[in-house]
């Protein structure tokens, strides 16, 4: 029997014509998981507290109880569904089943629990004058009430208070889907950034793992539009196809911004029968993932989708960094190397090198703090202003005779939009000025032409390039966690490392708003302490 969706179509059980003509093969997908659907059970677990042994407890005797010489600790109260950042899933709508990896218990290292549990929040600070602490306002419109409490400054930007659990990322020990019978695809999304196609082999790795058929990974080309542009056709992943390619910077895919028909999508992810659509975005990416999944659930096309988040600027929410930020950082500080070289071998030399950065200042704070060399250090985040910049930079030459500036492409926008009028482009990100070009004409014309301005502009160069092995190691960590998601039967969430665990977080949580630079937080107080950096404004 077939089955028929709200789109009023029956499910096809190969692709349209145009993708089958490629090679693609049969993509049949059945007319159901299983006619089970697993029970939840309550997630409760009682506090206990953990007694000092007793004299008639040896060594090696058994106890529920942990134990210690001189005191006793409580449980953390984890499993209780109030206390956790739930991530939605379509469970109930699937079969369970065992896991092909049971038989060797996930290759010796066993199984994550839905219960297992990361703290979203690592710190505990003791008063609002601690560094890099915020009241965060529990009451209703943004007046303060007894639930008010400290949290870290960066996590200002959100909207909504969060609990203090989040789902731990991993490989479970019951999946609810038929390997066998999977579909899934893969589409990279925004700009380049160092990673995607270290993502893209270890998402496909993984599902072959898993025991996906070869002939049933999908890449969608271009982005987006490549579901449904005519003259885009997806390609078939296999083990063999992406072996390698983490050498290779950019994304073999590649990829497009914005501009996504969310409805067409839909109906070529039921159409073409696909399971698992894995999205490698940043917060535009990540947006696009989340409408597909309120369409898909609008008209019950079971389709697990799942993000990776990517952004080379570090601007999203929550997670400690997204991949490819470590590789930039490294490679941007060979541009400010070269601006230091090109400064100290001149008169009154000024090395200003303008760095990736649209709303928040990461890599021009990271790099400017591991080259050692600046000076200057110009975000997003802070206002400046431009006469007390160069007096400033008169007072380094002062000093060394040279001087070093980097600023993120993102600062001051207010000194080039006086009106505040700022465009967007097709993802929606604001469209900015060149203020590396605008500050090279302001700083020349403060010192009459007696300086000597080399103006370095890397941001292609950085994009492009292939991986470090921190970074390549934790993209296919990504990709692995992504799959085990979908495969867990959780949609619309992402995977992401927060204090050094691995989380699935509910993609609507994460695109909020841009993460930023705290001003008063200690990684950049670190910095402008480190190169004695004043007030600029």
């Amino acid at each position: 029997m077939r089955c028929v969706n709200s789109f009023g179509r029956p499910r096809q059980e190969i692709m349209p014509q145009s993708a089958a003509a490629m090679g693609l093969g049969s993509l049949h997908r059945p007319a159901s998981r299983g006619s089970v659907c697993p029970v939840r059970q309550s997630e409760v677990r009682k506090r206990q507290l953990c007694a000092a042994p007793s004299a008639k407890q040896g060594v090696g005797d058994k106890s529920d109880s942990v134990m210690f010489s001189s005191f006793a600790v409580e449980a953390a109260p984890v499993g209780s569904s109030d206390q956790v950042l739930e991530v939605p899933n379509l469970r109930h709508r699937l079969g369970g089943r065992p896991s092909p990896f049971s038989v060797h218990n996930n290759f010796g290292g066993g199984f994550v629990s839905d219960l297992d549990r990361v703290a979203l929040n690592s710190m505990k600070f003791a008063s609002s004058e601690s560094a890099g602490a915020s009241a965060k306002i529990g009451g209703a419109n943004g007046t303060p009430s007894s639930g008010s409490a400290l949290v870290e400054a960066s996590m200002e930007q959100l909207s909504i208070p969060l609990p203090p659990w989040a789902i731990r990322a991993g490989a479970r020990k019951t999946i609810y889907f038929d390997p066998s019978q999977v579909t899934a695809a893969i589409v990279t999304c925004g700009g380049l950034c160092p990673g995607l196609n270290d993502v893209v082999a270890g998402i496909v790795n993984k599902l072959t793992d898993y025991g996906v058929p070869e002939g049933k990974i999908l890449g969608i080309k271009y982005g987006f539009r490549g579901f449904y542009d005519s003259a885009i056709k997806p390609v078939v992943l296999t083990k063999k196809t992406v072996d390698g390619i983490q050498l290779q910077g950019g994304t073999i895919l590649g990829t497009s911004r914005g501009g996504a028909n969310m409805r067409e999508i839909v109906k070529r992810i039921d159409m073409w029968g696909i399971d698992m659509l894995f999205v490698v975005g940043g917060n535009g990416g990540n947006a696009g993932a989340n409408a597909i999944n309120a369409m898909c659930q609008q008209h019950e096309v079971n389709c697990c989708v799942v993000g990776v988040p990517k952004s080379i600027d570090n601007d999203i929410l929550l997670i400690d960094k997204c991949f490819g930020f470590d590789t930039a950082v490294e490679e941007a500080q060979r541009a400010l190397l070269a601006a230091k070289t090109e400064a100290s071998s001149a008169r009154k030399g000024i090395g200003l090198v303008k760095l990736m950065g649209r709303q928040s200042g990461f890599i021009a704070m990271q790099a400017s703090m591991a080259s050692g060399v600046v000076d200057v250090c110009l975000i997003p985040e802070m206002q400046f202003n431009v006469e007390k910049l160069c007096r400033y930079i008169e007072q380094v030459f002062e000093r060394k005779g040279h001087a070093v500036v980097c600023v993120a492409e993102g600062a001051g926008q207010d000194i080039l939009h006086l009106d505040g009028n700022m465009g967007t482009d097709a993802s929606g990100n604001p469209i900015l000025e060149d203020i590396g070009a605008f500050l090279k004409n302001e700083i020349k014309k403060y010192f009459k032409g007696d300086a000597d301005i080399k103006y370095i502009d890397p941001t292609y160069m950085i994009r492009a390039i292939p991986t470090t092995s921190n970074d390549r190691v934790y993209c296919k960590v990504l990709g692995q966690g992504a799959v085990h998601a979908a495969f867990a039967g959780y949609t619309d969430c992402t995977v992401g490392m927060i204090n050094t665990h691995y989380v699935y977080l509910p993609i609507p949580t994460l695109i909020q708003a841009p993460r930023k630079v705290n001003p008063k937080g200690r990684r950049w107080n670190r910095l402008i302490t480190a190169i004695q950096q004043p007030p600029l404004v």
